[in-house]
């Protein structure tokens, strides 16, 4: 066999192989690369996307935590300010009646006060009237001096 024969048809086989790899096997490799190359750039874009919603998200709901921190605070305070001003409005309400009550009472001593004078009083005129009958040696009617009587209780 001849050499130049060898390489020639050599040669022809190789551009033959080039062809048919250029005409058949070239193009869905190369369609096969590029879905793959889109579908990854998709994958990176939307990863890309999600880790700047996650970032979002994070300082939104850093966000909302702040805000209902704030809120439960303000709901503590205004809590604690409603408590005091309850408390302070039960003393109040205590102390009123217990001004009703001391004033209550007041009231019913002075009237038992006054009771036990008015008793003292006609007390002390019968015994006045039982000492100014011995004395005088006969017995006074109180019907007859009920104006000396009078006088004589409001004296005393």
């Amino acid at each position: 066999m001849n050499i130049t024969l060898t390489i020639i048809a050599q040669a022809l086989s190789f551009a033959i192989l080039i062809w048919f790899t250029a005409k058949f096997v070239w193009p869905p490799l190369l369609a096969a690369i590029e879905s793959r190359q889109k579908t990854i750039a998709d994958g990176l874009a939307d990863a890309e996307r999600a880790k700047h919603d996650l970032d979002m998200a994070a300082k939104r709901s850093a966000d909302i935590l702040r805000e209902a921190k704030d809120k439960a605070g303000e709901i503590v305070a205004s809590g604690e300010k409603r408590a005091s001003e309850i408390v302070e409005q039960a003393k109040a309400q205590a102390k009123v009646e217990g001004d009703r009550i001391v004033a209550g009472a007041k009231a019913e001593v002075e009237q038992e006060v006054f009771r036990a004078k008015e008793q003292l009083r006609t007390q002390v005129s019968a015994i006045a009237l039982a000492g100014a009958g011995k004395i005088l040696g006969r017995e006074i009617d109180a019907k007859a001096h009920n104006d000396l009587l009078d006088k004589l209780a409001a004296d005393l």
